[in-house]
């Protein structure tokens, strides 16, 4: 995404004002106060979570040149996220209507709810067919927020700032609908109650990985169900713990062929496997090559 705080102008009649709210946060407002449709376009990739917000009139989305199209009403919100492919913004915004688009990239987005973003694997095997699209109404509490972005008339030295604590500050509204909050409304999260335990079975994992506990001795470590050590890790991690234990042993394993330190006996048996030749196979299925070729490329 262009990372520059301006307006940015589009080949058709119509623009977005853009503001970089924060790393992979972008707000893009627009009001047509005109009485004619204004067509917006907006290349977005598949990396970013789009979160669109109608305040008055109505606008339509239109996809596949024109094929599908989505209508966002007045006081209604629409969420988009397809990993499978870009969702490039092409609106017609309709006469005197006013909208507000908060883009957040995946990694940002889950850092907001985990500290432990790095890990993961929202594009795994299992993850890669995923897609939202979801709408809802814009609460009393987020049309407040919203209309302050649309009316922002404050010094421009902390334009950035003011953004930035909108952006969240919408975002926890969008989430914060206790009635609708379970797995299927807010794919992303888990019962906080229970996110501390998924942590620490990450964590015990990690410092087992050459002798790993079984599921149920994890989930008896930890005080979670086994269903319910399943469920949060994977929504949590992206990945089943013994799959995201797999990509970590081997990432640690690379790093330690990097340092030149140890030969490849050494790094397998740190990570686990008893044999060479076990541990040879397993980082030729992740990376596509041998322990030994991979030190020789990289010397």
């Amino acid at each position: 995404m262009n990372s520059e705080n301006k307006m940015t102008k589009n080949v058709a009649k119509g623009f977005f004002i853009e503001t970089r709210a924060d790393d992979g946060v972008f707000i893009l407002t627009h009001q047509n106060d005109s009485e004619e449709v204004k067509v917006i376009d907006r290349e977005i990739d598949s990396s970013f979570i789009q979160f669109h917000f109608c305040l008055k009139g109505e606008s339509k989305f239109n996809f596949n040149n024109g094929n599908y199209t989505l209508n966002v009403a007045e006081e209604t919100s629409l969420l988009l996220y397809n990993p499978q492919r870009d969702l490039p913004i092409h609106l017609d915004v309709q006469p005197n209507s006013w909208l507000v688009s908060v883009i957040i990239s995946i990694k940002k987005f889950h850092g907001l709810f985990s500290q432990e973003a790095d890990y993961i694997t929202f594009l795994s095997e299992d993850n890669r067919d995923k897609k939202y699209y979801k709408d809802g109404k814009i609460s009393p509490s987020m049309a407040i927020a919203l209309n302050q972005l649309v009316n922002y008339n404050l010094n421009q030295s902390i334009k950035n700032i003011y953004f930035k604590a909108k952006a969240y500050e919408i975002l926890s509204l969008y989430f914060n609908r206790s009635e609708e909050a379970n797995i299927e409304q807010c794919p992303f999260l888990v019962d906080e109650s229970n996110v501390l335990k998924i942590r620490k079975a990450k964590d015990i994992v990690i410092s087992r990985m050459a002798e790993p506990p079984s599921l149920q001795e994890l989930s008896d470590e930890i005080g979670l169900t086994l269903k319910k050590l399943k469920e949060g890790f994977k929504q949590i991690y992206g990945d089943s713990v013994f799959s995201f234990l797999f990509d970590y042993k081997m990432e640690f394993a690379r790093k330690l062929l990097e340092s030149g330190e140890h030969n490849v006996n050494e790094v397998g048996l740190k990570v686990g496997y008893s044999t060479s030749s076990h541990f040879i196979a397993a980082f030729k299925k992740k990376y596509g090559t041998t322990p030994k070729k991979y030190v020789q490329s990289i010397v």
